[in-house]
């Protein structure tokens, strides 16, 4: 492979910065709400799935 000088270095990596497409402010926000929403369904979900194997555990441990 060859070496690539720091000045070339530079401006590869300024084009390569320049192709990055950001998201909108609307984008950033529908994605932030979403992800809180996707956390918080989740959040409930291994609550509950912890709870059950908790009693269970529990109920278990109540026979021996």
């Amino acid at each position: 492979m060859a070496k690539t000088s720091p000045g070339e270095f530079i401006r590869q990596v300024r084009s390569e910065a320049s192709k990055v497409v950001w998201p909108s402010r609307e984008e950033t926000v529908r994605t932030a709400i979403f992800v809180a929403i996707m956390m918080t369904i989740l959040a409930v979900f291994f609550l509950g799935i912890d709870t059950l194997f908790g009693w269970i555990v529990s109920k278990l441990l109540t026979l021996a």
